[in-house]
């Protein structure tokens, strides 16, 4: 089912035990999206700004290569907050691009492991705007730990990432 930003953000409330996972390439509005949940209440969790807090800004205070082995435990810590937070009857927003199924699977078991519903939020843009935004943040380098996407990496991220389809997916066609 496709919906507009606003209907998606409309229809969700932070009710006790929902998780909701964010799904999009880099330039998306995952960010924006989960930020405006926060406000209505939501605990976000966003995967690239802990790593930002216990690492320090990707290519600066850490070298590119050293990403992946990085990012695993910051991984690791999220599916373990986001469990914790369910369990405790808090709505989560995890804030991630969730780029695999595998990856997706392994957060919705979680979040039902720990007696929670969950709803994916997948956001669609076009490769086109997405180059636009990403051209935006490289311009402001500091942003809460967002990697510096140039076209050649986000050619690379829109050849690996796996669309959500027959998942349970929201899919939110960003324009």
């Amino acid at each position: 089912m496709a919906v507009t930003i606003a209907d998606a953000l409309l229809s969700l409330r932070p009710l006790p035990g929902l998780a909701v996972l964010m799904c999009g390439v880099a330039g998306s509005g995952k960010t924006t999206f989960a930020m405006a949940l926060e406000d209505a209440g939501f605990l976000r969790l966003s995967i690239d700004e802990e790593l930002w807090r216990r690492h320090g800004r990707y290519g600066l205070d850490f070298p590119a290569a050293d990403y992946p082995a990085l990012l695993e435990p910051v991984r690791v810590w999220m599916q373990a907050q986001v469990a914790e937070a369910v369990r405790a009857g808090q709505a989560v927003v995890i804030d991630s691009s969730f780029w695999s199924r595998a990856h997706r699977e392994a957060f919705k078991a979680e979040v039902e492991g720990a007696g929670g519903r969950w709803r994916l939020i997948y956001l669609h843009a076009q490769p086109e705007l997405l180059q636009r935004r990403l051209a935006a943040r490289r311009e402001q380098p500091d942003q809460r730990g967002a990697i510096p996407v140039d076209d050649a990496m986000l050619a690379r991220f829109l050849r690996s990432f796996e669309p959500p389809l027959g998942e349970g997916e929201t899919t939110v066609t960003v324009a």
